[in-house]
This record gives C-alpha cells, structure tokens and sequence, in this order.
C-alpha cells in the first residue's frame, strides 16, 4: 500500500512539473525594420532578418530532436536561384542541396561559416552538407555568379526569421535569461554585434518590441572559388547545361 501510494505521489509531481514546464514556455515575437542614411529617414519593414535566443550562464539549451531524412533542411537551385536566399539550422543539421535546374550547378562555401565544394553536378541530383559548427556561411554558385544564398547554423533550438511584414515570431521559448543575437545581410557585423544583448522572457515579457537595424548598401558582387571574376557564361558549355 505504501509503495503504490509513493508511485501515485510520484506521478503526480511528475505531471505537475511537466504542466508547469510547458505553462513557462512562450511564443517570442519582435518586430523588426530597417533605417538607412540619416535619423529622419522613414524605417522599412524588412524580411530575412534572423533572431535567435541562446540561454545565458551555465544552462545549455536542449538537444535538437533527430531530424528524418525526409524533413532535412533543403536549399534548392531553381531558375540560377537558390530557394530560400536565407535558411537557419541547428548545428550538426544535414542540409540538402538538390539541382532542380536542367543544367550543372557547383555550390560553393569557402568565406565564413562551413567551407566546402560540392563539385559540379547535373539536374536531379543532390549533394548534402553537415553544418556542424555554428556560424554563417555564404553559398554561392561557381558557374552562375548572379546566384547566392545564406546558411546560418545556431547552437539553440529558439530562433526565427522575419516575414514580409517585419515580424519574427519564435515558439516553445522556455522561460528564463537568454543572450539575444540578431543577424541581416545588410547591417554591418560591428553593428550587428552591437544589437547583441540579455534579455528576459517570461509569460509577461515575450514581446522584444521594435527594433531598428542600420541598412547599408552592401557590395554584392563576389569572386568565384579561384578568388578570380567570373567569365562570360557560355550555354553551349557542357559545365553550363546538360545535353
């Protein structure tokens, strides 16, 4: 009788800690847009604009739960494209890199973040990268200048990406003291670092308010894996289309 009263008592606090548990997680929005030249000017809404949550002091965040094949993060080439232009993983994520075009393509990292070389390969096939560090990792094309794409790889299961309309929303964010890290490509990384704080969440503080990033007319051109200029693209190339 007193072991199946201690076993009830257990279950009990078991279920109360775990309703408490999830009663302490929130949703996590933030508003974001973006300023350019002087303080009078009128703020944007901006899209792309990443935020993610890293709990602070000694407390390391969840494990990431094991993600099927069938569910990989994928970044796909389509009409000298990639779709999405900016895609954030947990560390240690496969991601994808299928060729939905009717030509090669050769994906490239060699910057910041992940390096590699995925070599030249034909439509319908697909190359795959174990991003297993943190870090932001500029992908590019070798054969088509005009395509690039961004890969940003966090050690925290909380982060979100802008929409259209400015608004980040991050879900399942447990309460607690987190340090607050904001990532756009326009916004320079001395100021971005700049904008990096603690902040607190709780059920009565999960709004981050409005936020203000500095826009700069970033240079967008960029040199091929060889560090030289791109040449003239050449369709009748067999590096260019399949035949």
């Amino acid at each position: 009788m007193i072991k199946k009263t201690a076993t009830v008592y257990c279950l009990c606090v078991l279920t109360i800690c775990s309703t408490l548990a999830c009663a302490q997680a929130v949703t996590v929005t933030a508003d974001v847009a973006l300023v350019s030249g002087s303080k009078k000017s009128k703020a944007r809404r901006a899209s792309n604009v990443v935020l993610w949550l890293t709990p602070a002091g000694n407390v390391s965040p969840p494990n990431a739960p094991a993600i099927q094949a069938s569910n990989r993060p994928t970044l796909v080439q389509r009409n000298k494209s990639f779709e999405p232009h900016v895609l954030v993983v947990p560390v240690g994520s496969v991601v994808e890199f299928p060729n939905r075009d009717p030509f090669f393509h050769n994906v490239f990292s060699l910057f910041e973040g992940k390096r590699f070389d995925l070599g030249l390969y034909e439509a319908g096939t697909t190359r795959n990268v174990i991003f297993d560090k943190p870090g932001i990792s500029y992908i590019f094309c070798n054969i088509h200048s005009e395509m690039s794409a961004v890969v940003i790889a966090v050690s925290s299961p909380y982060y979100g990406i802008s929409d259209q309309r400015g608004r980040v929303t991050i879900s399942n964010v447990p309460s607690g003291r987190y340090t607050l890290r904001i990532w756009y490509e326009e916004t320079l990384p001395e100021q971005l670092n700049n904008l990096t704080r603690e902040v607190t969440i709780s059920e009565d503080a999960a709004n981050l308010g409005a936020m203000r990033l500095p826009a700069t007319n970033m240079p967008q051109g960029h040199e091929n894996m060889y560090g030289h200029d791109y040449p003239p693209p050449l369709p009748d190339s067999p590096t260019y289309e399949r035949h």
